[in-house]
């Protein structure tokens, strides 16, 4: 395999910390250490730094003492890992894709109402999904009428922002729960008078584009709920497979599994082996585990070049799994502080070796070569 470079599409603010290391959760070693597996390069860029004309660009590149800025030609094939809402993004992107370059999980963030209703059309996995509505007046009404547990989250929302919780009990009416600004692992209970929301709420819900979905009531670690993240992904022969899955357990009190929200992670046999009849353990992980891979294969004929998808999938007391939601950019680190380190690795592994598949495919006359030489500035 000859060497050559594979483009990582990083927002500014990641992007500006590449000098000093400072990437967050996003580990450039474990890119640079698998990539190299593959014959591969990894150079890391930002959308405003491609030049569609000259069709080059100016990328970070490691020259094994520190990253260095190169102008090179447009790398054949590029792993999204940004956020571009902007519809002048967005169009970018597509005169990219239109030059011959591939750019894989090329859309990260698709709406939650989007996924539910494409996952609603495919009679296979339908009856794995949560009752869910746009949020409206009318809806909310609706499914306060057939549900007495509801989760409101954000259409396009991100590691738990704004998820808000609806819940009804017998001796006390609705109630609204609520993350504290004091704290991700602090709650407030807010009592509905006649069943209204709040005004604040009402005027967020406005602002805000919702979605409205039944609560499955989720087996409980310690009394805290737990839900799967189960990362699939493509590899080396273009195909999806499970990388791994983990175990994300609340915060005492809450109801959000998120770890940027307080929840912990953990090796998801280890939890359930404590939550679920023994001899339930296998047999629940490998129906989440065929969950997965059917949702991100029926999606993937759906969404333009997925690749790379964290899922959430719940369980209940039974062991039946269902589809809470899916993650374009997957947030890895799960499995490192799960203490998983070597699917940590594999999180990375894998996309460089589905960026090797790609590149791979000229000879089968899919992508046409391209030329260039590397200059550094």
């Amino acid at each position: 395999m000859s060497q050559t470079y594979v483009g990582i599409l990083l927002n500014t603010g990641m992007y500006r910390g590449i000098p000093t290391r400072r990437t967050g959760q996003e580990s450039l070693s474990l890119y640079e250490e698998t990539a190299r597996e593959y014959g591969l390069t990894p150079c890391y860029l930002r959308l405003a730094d491609i030049d569609l004309s000259s069709e080059s660009c100016i990328a970070y590149v490691y020259n094994g003492i520190d990253y260095s800025k190169q102008e090179l030609p447009l790398p054949q094939v590029i792993h999204n890992r940004a956020l571009y809402p902007r519809a002048e993004a967005v169009h970018k992107i597509r005169k990219l894709m239109a030059m011959g370059i591939t750019v894989f999980n090329v859309n990260n963030r698709y709406g939650k109402d989007t996924i539910h209703r494409l996952l609603w059309n495919a009679p296979h996995l339908r009856h794995y999904l949560p009752a869910a509505m746009p949020l409206t007046s009318r809806s909310l009404s609706t499914m306060m009428s057939r549900y007495p547990d509801l989760i409101l989250k954000p259409i396009r929302g991100s590691v738990g922002h704004g998820i808000m919780r609806l819940q009804y009990r017998e001796d006390a009416g609705w109630a609204l729960i609520y993350p504290s600004p004091t704290g991700p692992r602090d709650w407030i209970t807010t009592r509905l008078r006649r069943g209204e929301l709040p005004g604040w709420a009402r005027r967020r819900l406005e602002r805000v584009p919702y979605l409205v979905q039944e609560r499955i009531p989720l087996v409980e670690y310690e009394g805290r709920p737990v839900d799967l993240r189960v990362t699939v992904q493509r590899g080396i022969h273009g195909d999806f497979g499970i990388t791994g899955r983990f175990a994300k357990v609340s915060p005492k009190g809450g109801f959000v599994c998120n770890i940027a929200k307080g929840g912990e992670a953990l090796p998801a046999e280890d939890v359930l082996a404590q939550i679920l009849p023994a001899a339930l353990v296998p047999a629940a992980l490998s129906h989440v585990e065929a969950l997965a891979l059917a949702t991100c294969r029926y999606l993937s004929d759906r969404l333009p070049l997925l690749a790379d998808v964290g899922l959430d999938i719940g369980l209940t007391p039974e062991g039946r799994p269902y589809f809470i939601e899916c993650n374009g950019r997957d947030q890895r680190y799960g499995f490192r502080k799960a203490g998983m380190e070597s699917i940590w690795k594999d999180t990375y592994r894998r996309p460089m070796a589905f960026a090797r598949y790609l590149l791979d495919q000229p000879a089968k006359g899919t992508i046409a070569p391209r030329k260039g030489s590397a200059k550094t500035t």
